[in-house]
């Protein structure tokens, strides 16, 4: 008998999301970083994939942490991204506030592990 107050996600998708909850706080990862890591550990995988999973079923992740590979997010998610990267003092560019410093912030799933 299956509990109907669980929700089951599709394979792909708790793959992506158990990545992304390894972040630690005050560092964020790639789309395309987390596909690498993906990649290696399945055979498929891709940066599309990573933003559709977070898309559809990040939210209680921490989708903040998940940035594109120049260090931004989507405009509409910024407000709420720089409340956490306050909080976490996640590194930002410091003449681009908007944008985390990768060279200090960067989290790779498949080195740092």
């Amino acid at each position: 008998m299956t509990d109907t107050n669980t929700f089951e996600l599709p394979g792909h998708a708790q793959r992506v999301l158990d990545i992304v909850d390894q972040i630690p706080s005050g560092r964020v990862s790639t789309y395309g970083l987390i596909a690498e890591c993906l990649h290696a550990r399945t055979g498929s995988g891709s940066a599309r994939l990573v933003g559709q999973v977070m898309s559809r079923y990040g939210g209680a992740s921490p989708w903040w942490r998940v940035v594109r590979a120049d260090g931004t997010l989507p405009r509409q998610l910024r407000p709420d991204a720089l409340a956490h990267y306050d909080d976490e003092s996640t590194a930002l560019v410091w003449r681009n506030p908007t944008k985390v410093d990768l060279d200090r912030a960067i989290w790779d799933p498949l080195t740092d592990a």
